[in-house]
Formats: structure tokens, C-alpha cells, sequence
């Protein structure tokens, strides 16, 4: 499967796009993508940013979609793609601090920015549930669209679209469970399940950033290799030893603060007894599935904090757009692929087989 993509620089009059198609990637069947000729956008409203799209980075949001997982009903064909990046080309009468010419992040949902939670700057309490680009509504991977410029952050001068279009959901996840939700402190310790996954390997960095001794696990001992490498204090085969036995003897058997937790019912129960008393698990996922048994005992005996956590507010991918800009964490990329790629990528992504983020470039 091929695609060219025409990445004109220019937005188009209104009359060329009554006339003119885009190229974009969608998810027409369970496992089946196709490439269709969509509409392309027209200018942009006065409260919207024209942005030509240059990075899309993969997710498992990407693979329960494409497996067939929703959690609010959805109409397909849908173009996919959740977190990306892109130009700036055209601006809206009321857009202030963007111009054409800038590289910006795009936020993963259409949220409503008028509810309560909107305007408290906790955009992902947002009353619209069935709002996610490239899960519920038509994502990223297309060549250019129109996107609320609130929606729209500016990346710091000279950062290229590949780092940019991580923050959405690679970096701005990670700082809101770490720091708005775990309220991660210089001198704690923290487990990170899976460091070697996009999210994983963000937050080794972010918390090493942070003053926190890290520990994370990992499938493989070339994994553990690499998160060592990324700067993880210590790195846990949990394939070949229990991870929760390892972590009481790194830490006296006290436990640790903080448990990052995205994995689910394959490393739950051994996340509770990793737990130092009043230790806090923060959790964004359930990649090995949605049930998981919990001893309630340990609980509240422990006094254990456990803290669901989705998505990230705008100001996080500020944030983390900066902390990228300065060196305290930088873009971990298993591969840059071209769009024809994609269903490949998703399979290996399923399998667990990447370190970091995969990026399909356009």
C-alpha cells in the first residue's frame, strides 16, 4: 500500500475546496484500514488554526480502536490518529498568539470549552465523553484540517513536529498522573510498569527529572538495558523474577511512594504489595485487560491512595512541551515509519514489541 500526500504550504481559497479532496487514513472495519479522499477543510472559522499535519504518534488508544474497542458509540469509516503535530498555515479572525508558520501540539479531544470543568482549565473532566480524535470522532492522520485554536499549542522556537507531537498524550499523560494526580516529590520512589512503552519511558524521565529514584519493569533484558540507559535507577525482567519481591528488597521492604500504573490485572496485585504505607498508584490504562482482583485488607490497612487518571489537562502539554524544549526529557522513538506502514506499526504495538513511540511522519 502507497499514499503520496500533497503537503501544499498554503491554506486554499474556499472555492478551490468545494473542488478539491485530501488524502486521509481510516478505520473502516475491525483490523482494516483504507486510505479515502475526504473534504478538504475550508478556511478556517475565526476561532480556528488550518494546521497541515506532519507527525502522527501511535497509541494503544490507536490498537482498541483498531481492535474494535470503543467506550462510547462511534460511526465508521473514521480517520485515526489520536496524538500529532503540524503547521500552522491559515488563522481564524480572532486567533492571537499563533501565526502561520508555527509548529503546534494538537490536544486529543473536542472538548466543549464552555462547561464548568472547560473553564477551570481541567479540559480532560470535559462534559463531552465521546470526543477523542481518531477513537470517537475523525482523528489526526490526514493532511491538513481546521482545529479550535484553544486546542492548538504553539511548540518553543525549533522544535520539530516529531517532538511536538508527542505531548499530547506521550508526555502531558505522564505529567498529569505524576504531578497534577501521585504528587511525585524530589527523594520518593516510584515503579513505573513498562518502561519501555511511549508512556513509560516518559515517565522514567519526568521522575528521574524530578528527584525520584526510579524503578521500572520491563519484558526483556535488552529492555532493561535501554530504561537504564534512559535513566532508571533499576530495571526488573518481570519475566524472569516477581517484581514486587525485587522492589521490597531495593527498598528495605518498606515500599515504594508511587506506583505508575497502565498495565492492569498482569502486574496489579503485585503493584498493591510494592506499596509503602500511604503509597499512592496512579493508573492511566489496562493494556492485559479490564478486571483485576484487589485485596481490600491491604487497602485500607496499608491506607493505600489508588487514583484513575485519563488523558491530560492543555496546561500539561505546556508544561511538558517545556520540559522537552530544555533537556529534562527528550523524545524516546522506536521508529518513524511512512503512513502505509500503520497497520504494521498498530501489530507491533499490540505485541508489546517497541521501545518508545513509534511516529508515523508525513
Amino acid at each position: 500500500m502507497s499514499i503520496a500526500l500533497n503537503l501544499g504550504a498554503g491554506a486554499p481559497s474556499e472555492a478551490e475546496s468545494r473542488n478539491r479532496s485530501i488524502k486521509a487514513l481510516v478505520l473502516d472495519g475491525e483490523r482494516h484500514l483504507s486510505f479515502l479522499d475526504i473534504d478538504e477543510p475550508g478556511p478556517p472559522a475565526a476561532d480556528e488554526v488550518q494546521v497541515v499535519v506532519k507527525a502522527v504518534a501511535l497509541n494503544h488508544i490507536d490498537v482498541w480502536g483498531w481492535r474494535g474497542m470503543a467506550f462510547a458509540r462511534r460511526t465508521l469509516p473514521i480517520v485515526v490518529g489520536a496524538e500529532a503535530a503540524g503547521v500552522v498555515v491559515a488563522c481564524g479572525s480572532d486567533v492571537v498568539g499563533i501565526t502561520a508558520g508555527d509548529v503546534v501540539s494538537l490536544y486529543g479531544a473536542r472538548t466543549c470549552g464552555n462547561c464548568k470543568a472547560c473553564l477551570a482549565g481541567r479540559d480532560n473532566f470535559c462534559e463531552r465523553m465521546d470526543n477523542i480524535y481518531g477513537f470517537h470522532i475523525d482523528g489526526f492522520l490526514r493532511e491538513r484540517l481546521n482545529i479550535p485554536s484553544r486546542l492548538a499549542v504553539k511548540a518553543p522556537s525549533g522544535m520539530d513536529a516529531t517532538c511536538a507531537a508527542l505531548a499530547p498524550i506521550t508526555f502531558g499523560t505522564v505529567e498529569h498522573m505524576l504531578f497534577d494526580n501521585a504528587r511525585l516529590q524530589a527523594g520518593e520512589t516510584i515503579v513505573v510498569h513498562a518502561g519501555g512503552s511511549g508512556i513509560g519511558s516518559a515517565a522514567i524521565q519526568l521522575a528521574k527529572a524530578a528527584g525520584a529514584t526510579v524503578i521500572t519493569t520491563v519484558g526483556n533484558d535488552e529492555k532493561a538495558q535501554k530504561a537504564l540507559t534512559l535513566g532508571a535507577d533499576h530495571a526488573i525482567n518481570y519475566s524472569t523474577e516477581r517484581f514486587e519481591g525485587r522492589v521490597r528488597k531495593l527498598t528495605d521492604r518498606k515500599g515504594v511512594d508511587v506506583v505508575f500504573e497502565h498495565v492492569g490485572p498482569q502486574t496489579w496485585q503485585g503493584s498493591l504489595l510494592s506499596m509503602a504505607r500511604g503509597g499512592r498508584l496512579v493508573t492511566c490504562g489496562s493494556t492485559t485487560g479490564i478486571a483485576a482482583q484487589t485485596n481490600l485488607n491491604l487497602i485500607y490497612q496499608m491506607q493505600l491512595r489508588i487514583i484513575g487518571s485519563f488523558g491530560c489537562r492543555i496546561e500539561n502539554m505546556r508544561t511538558s512541551l517545556d520540559k522537552l524544549s530544555r533537556g529534562d526529557a527528550r523524545p524516546v522513538i522506536d521508529a518513524k515509519i511512512g503512513v502505509e506502514r500503520f497497520s504494521e506499526a498498530l501489530a507491533r504495538l499490540e505485541s508489546r514489541n517497541v521501545f518508545g513511540k513509534i511516529v508515523v511522519t508525513l
